[in-house]
């Protein structure tokens, strides 16, 4: 794929929490030009939803999910959060707007003020969105529920914490303003993977009690099937496949996707699968039609001159590719793509 289109949204109703419609973000670069780091990408989430965003390093996973949160704001594009259109609101609407809106950082550490103790970093969320006074209570409460003993840790500082600690504290951050929505931007890859589960666990303890909604980044595909209900997958700024999570993992079916799949050490073989290979293309001049097709064993003539439309293929499974299909790959014979070297396998 990597392709356009609004068919995979879904009505707006009262679960419709947050709705975004042809989001672009691009960003300049220091010797003229632009980055386009999402083009034209639309999606819902619903309330006590967890969506889960992958795609590569650089793809515009976590782009878009700051202008979700108008941090900062689109280049262009609608970003409807709850009954609010964030774009009209004035700097002081959306300061008061923010404490539903909260996200926790990839490296848990430097996304810590190092000079401040770990009750007031806490603390500092409430203060700035003018919450009733006393803090303390609140405070010692977010860090209970998130594993931390507030006599113990409320007096150090991030220096003094290990990775997963300084997490959590983030984690206590965001859900002491009580928000209806946290983005989790790869929460656990800067973790060790001992650490990495207790922090998903206690992610998943948070939802359930707090009755969060959750867009949760990552890399590792294992991890975010272990959390999520749908999944979007994203290549070079765009919207590549969107279904539940059991779905797209049983029976991917854009050829990115299948690739992402592959790629997963330990991942069972799969007949018509194989590896990804070569790099993406620069996202400052990202090719015509099908931004995968440079990559794409089945791309044709139509793919390098036409950008697909997102479409359902099956219940709430929707894909951008020309030739994806509900039996798989479906490429004219008039149209087939070279055959691959010997040295590579099949897709």
């Amino acid at each position: 794929m990597a392709g356009t289109g609004t068919a995979h949204l879904r009505p707006v109703d009262e679960q419709t929490l947050v709705r975004a419609e042809n989001l672009v973000v691009e960003h300049r670069l220091p010797r003229g030009g632009r980055v386009h780091a999402v083009s034209d990408v639309s999606l819902d989430i619903r309330r006590g939803e967890t969506l889960g965003l992958v795609g590569e390093s650089g793809c515009g996973k976590s782009s878009l999910a700051r202008a979700l949160i108008s941090l900062p704001a689109p280049t262009s594009g609608a970003v409807q959060f709850d009954d609010q259109t964030m774009g009209d609101l004035s700097a002081r609407e959306l300061r008061k707007l923010r404490h539903r809106l909260q996200i926790i950082f990839q490296d848990p550490i430097s996304s810590l003020n190092p000079r401040r103790r770990v009750r007031d970093i806490v603390a500092e969320g409430l203060s700035i969105s003018g919450a009733e006074r006393p803090y303390a209570p609140r405070v010692d409460a977010a860090l209970e529920a998130v594993g931390l003993d507030p006599d113990v840790f409320g007096d150090r500082r991030p220096g003094q914490l290990s990775g997963g600690q300084c997490q959590r504290v983030s984690l206590a951050r965001a859900v002491v303003l009580e928000p209806d929505l946290i983005v989790c931007d790869e929460p656990v890859s800067a973790l060790d993977v001992s650490v990495q589960a207790q922090i998903l666990n206690l992610v998943e303890e948070m939802k359930r009690r707090f009755g969060l909604t959750l867009l949760f980044i990552a890399h590792d595909l294992g991890v975010v099937k272990s959390v999520s209900d749908r999944v979007a997958v994203m290549y070079l700024g765009k919207l590549c496949e969107i279904a539940p999570v059991e779905d797209l993992y049983d029976r991917p079916r854009h050829p990115y996707t299948v690739s992402l799949l592959a790629s997963v050490p330990g991942a069972p073989a799969t007949e018509g699968q194989t590896m990804l290979e070569g790099d993406p293309p620069s996202p400052a001049d990202p090719p015509a039609g099908c931004r995968f097709h440079t990559r794409c064993v089945f791309a044709t003539e139509r793919c390098k001159s036409e950008e697909p439309q997102v479409r359902e293929l099956a219940a709430g499974h929707f894909v951008a590719c020309h030739h994806a299909s509900v039996d798989g790959m479906t490429v004219p014979a008039s149209e087939q793509p070279e055959p691959a070297e010997p040295a590579t396998a099949a897709f």
